[in-house]
């Protein structure tokens, strides 16, 4: 069974790597999830989800910056 070529998960948009994983969740719950490839999906939403949480902590921690400068 061949892996599934992913794009590096740093030339994703925010949008694009949740849709992603949204797609991955919908693989793994369906009756026809190919077990093979179990181990392939489950990393890549690891990726997936790691690579979101910083960017909405980075985005979080510069909005918290921006109102802080308008308080000012």
């Amino acid at each position: 069974m061949e892996k599934p070529e992913f794009t590096p998960v740093a030339d994703l948009t925010y949008s694009q790597a949740v849709n992603e994983l949204d797609a991955i969740l919908r693989k793994m719950q369906s009756d026809a999830c190919d077990i093979d490839m179990l181990a392939s999906y489950t990393r890549r939403a690891t990726e997936l989800l790691t690579e979101c949480r910083t960017r909405l902590t980075a985005t979080d921690r510069e909005l918290e910056a921006i109102l802080a400068g308008l308080q000012q």
